[in-house]
């Protein structure tokens, strides 16, 4: 199906499924124990060895030697696979680093070795036997160090450098400016299930049960490392326990796991040990943001400029912190530009929103910051400054744009009318009290998906499609499209996710993959609903689909019948066409949050949260709102504490697992509301919704940031906001 003109009325529109507060169908399976994760997949393989990961103790160099023998000798132990005996491996298209290291070495804890024997513990005391000498090399590990070194990088899905109008004229003339830098730090995906893989050969084919969020990727990149053919691999990830972008591409457990097994000649799991996933994996890198916005005295922004600096591998992806600047706000004269400087870190690539998170953090207390050089207020300073055209393409109008919405709602939601603009001034107690806002924005964007639907004689219907279900609740909008689509109750949907022998979806990921996925479900329905109607001799334009029947006329029939016993099968996708060229399709919100800051020790503590979310139609209000709440949560940890420490001397994340590398727990997060705007998109989809998942996080660490200003009148630019960057310059309060 190709989706060239804007949705109009369909079968979807009948919202009798769709749009409704379902709990996940999936949920059962998980709260008892029962929905079988990449590593505990023991239906599907019998007597499995253990694969232990090695990583390099050196973040720059060269393996010198490595003397396996006493670990080959240690009992247990079946094989040990490193880069000398692997064999001739390629390197996936999406792969900035070898998964398998040596001699050279790229990054610290890059994998080096598998150790790979009877159980996991013969494995581990394997591996701890593994001797290596390094040769050590000069690297680069410090970004501001590196900084001026540079070099223009688009990040995805934009140019490196953007300009309209003379941004240096317009602003060097604007009555009011600011030119302000900030920094966001390097930041872990810290997912609950670690990456894990079981690999099984049969024959020249492999098996791979693995957690991974996009399996056609991941197809691709196993079969072009391994040199074997795409159709002799089959990669099962039928649940994902948390992924935020760090299971987009495939990763050194599922390599080393199918190398491991073909070596033995059985079934390998390898599951990354936490403290290595930090190293080994992927992160969201830091970055160094210089912000400058030129004004009228009036509040029109006239010059806006936003340069980002981050660092990453060599042949690695720039964040793109620059992208949101490039359509959030008007102003006539404009300029961005993206840099990147090499590091000897490991990969920094795609996290939760990749871009625009980290770019909310610094742009949305930059806008604070000049709304109080203007004396206005920070929502009719955003206001005042609304486009609903892209400010860099005039001719192109955005699709839908409810900004002014989302904080006119919010605003009154939250009580704003009743902050105190002047810093400093609200106590509880001990307590410095501030409210703070910020936008939230996240680009929507469209990707080919299919999928095939299967009718039985008891009417059931069977969805299968590879697409992934990383905690979203994919299964369950799946579900109810085809419930929809196919006038059943949703108790007569069955649906099959995570599997490469299954149509390619969109898989999940930059927010595209709920109203992508359900897109070309919702085209696989239409093709079934034909074959049905032709099968029962109906007009497909005239029959109506409803409580499992085909009706047309006086003429009822139940839809069990069009099976009979053969069934029927249908198989269909969505290309998108240019809809997505001619308009912006873009997300939008408005974030709130109250603070407390102790007055003696500059404590922080959360004490209240919104979110208002304008993001299309909402495919079910209760899994969108667990998103939504679920990014807020990811922002505060952004704000107050979340960052992985750098060693400048040695190359690597010290912080390396979950005992010090800090994230929100349920004592941190208060009461947190959110609200959908009643919105639909015809341009995005023929479900007419758009991604909310990401849009939750974009802005809520500088809501929390323009909070504690309010509270106490320290503006802290450098996340994360720990109390230690606010004592020295906290207000005597005696």
């Amino acid at each position: 199906m190709k989706f060239e003109t804007a949705a109009t009325t369909n079968p979807i529109d009948q919202l009798k499924v769709i749009g409704k507060p379902l709990s996940r169908i999936d949920g059962p399976l998980k709260t008892t124990g029962m929905a079988p994760y990449a590593y505990e997949r023991h239906d599907v393989v019998s007597n499995p060895a253990y694969g232990y990961v090695v990583g390099s103790a050196i973040a720059k160099g060269r393996i010198a030697s490595i003397d396996l023998g006493k670990a080959k000798a240690a009992p247990g132990v079946l094989a040990i696979i490193t880069a000398e005996n692997a064999g001739k491996l390629g390197k996936g298209d999406r792969n900035t680093a070898k998964l398998l290291g040596g001699p050279e070495i790229e990054h610290y804890h890059q994998a080096i070795a598998l150790v790979v024997a009877d159980s996991f513990e013969q494995a581990r005391a394997g591996a701890e036997l593994v001797h290596v000498d390094y040769v050590k090399a000069e690297g680069a590990f410090d970004l501001e160090a590196v900084k001026d070194t540079g070099k223009p990088r688009a990040p995805f899905g934009g140019p490196a450098d953007t300009a309209v109008g003379d941004f240096d004229r317009a602003f060097a003339a604007a009555p009011v400016r600011l030119d302000a830098t900030y920094t966001t730090p390097d930041q872990a995906h810290a997912m609950m299930e670690p990456h894990a893989s079981i690999a099984a050969w049969n024959g020249d084919k492999l098996t791979l049960w693995t957690s991974n969020q996009m399996i056609a990727w991941g197809v691709g990149d196993v079969a072009k490392t391994l040199d074997i053919p795409k159709e002799n691999v089959r990669l099962v990830s039928s649940f994902v326990g948390g992924g935020f972008g760090g299971k987009l591409f495939l990763r050194s457990d599922a390599l080393l796991a199918a190398l491991g097994a073909r070596v033995v000649g059985r079934p390998v799991k390898v599951a990354l040990q936490r403290p290595l996933m930090f190293n080994n994996t992927t992160h969201r890198p830091a970055t160094i943001q210089r912000i400058r916005i030129g004004a009228s005295r009036d509040g029109k922004i006239t010059a806006i400029g936003h340069e980002e600096w981050s660092g990453n591998l060599p042949d690695g992806r720039a964040e793109g912190a620059v992208s949101q600047t490039r359509l959030l706000y008007a102003g006539a004269n404009r300029m961005t530009a993206t840099r990147l400087a090499a590091l000897d870190l490991a990969e920094g690539n795609a996290m939760r929103a990749p871009g625009e998170a980290s770019g909310m953090m610094a742009l949305e207390i930059a806008i604070d910051e000049m709304a109080e050089k203007l004396g206005l207020d920070p929502i009719e300073f955003r206001i005042l400054n609304d486009t609903q055209i892209d400010p860099e393409r005039p001719t192109r109008p955005f699709s839908q744009r409810q900004l002014t919405e989302c904080f006119r709602t919010g605003a009154e939601r939250f009580g704003w009318s009743k902050r105190d603009p002047r810093p400093g001034r609200v106590r509880d107690g001990r307590w410095m009290i501030g409210i703070g806002t910020a936008a939230a924005f996240r680009n929507n964007l469209v990707v080919k998906s299919a999928a095939r639907v299967r009718l039985d004689r008891s009417g059931i219907v069977t969805v299968e499609t590879d697409m992934t279900d990383i905690g979203t609740g994919s299964y369950t909008i799946i579900a109810q499209t085809a419930a929809e689509m196919m006038g059943v109750p949703l108790e007569k949907v069955v649906v099959r996710l995570g599997d490469s022998t299954f149509p390619v979806s969109s898989g999940s990921g930059g927010q595209f993959g709920g109203n992508s996925s359900t897109a070309g479900v919702y085209a696989a329905c239409v093709k079934l609903r034909e074959a049905v109607a032709q099968k029962l001799g109906f007009n497909s334009a005239e029959a109506e689909f409803a409580d499992g029947e085909v009706r047309a006329g006086n003429r009822r029939v139940p839809l069990a019948e069009a099976a009979a016993d053969a069934g029927l099968t249908a198989e269909d996708g969505v290309e998108f066409g240019d809809l997505d060229k001619k308009y912006q399709q873009s997300t939008f919100g408005a974030h709130f949050v109250e603070v407390g800051v102790d007055a003696a020790t500059a404590e922080i503590r959360v004490r209240r949260m919104l979110a208002v979310c304008a993001a299309g139609r909402i495919l079910n209000p209760k899994t969108a709102r667990s998103q939504v709440i679920g990014a807020m949560t990811m922002g505060v940890g952004a704000a107050l504490m979340e960052e992985l420490v750098v060693d400048k001397r040695k190359g690597f994340f010290v912080n390396h697992d979950l005992a010090a590398y800090e994230v929100p727990v349920h004592a941190d997060i208060p009461r947190q509301e959110m609200f959908f705007l009643d919105e639909t998109d015809p341009m995005s989809s023929p479900m007419k919704a758009k991604g909310v998942a990401e849009l939750g996080i974009c802005g809520v660490a500088s809501a929390v940031a323009n909070a504690v200003y309010n509270a106490t009148g320290v503006r802290v630019r450098d996340y994360p906001i720990t109390l230690d960057k606010l004592l020295e310059q906290m207000p005597d309060v005696g």
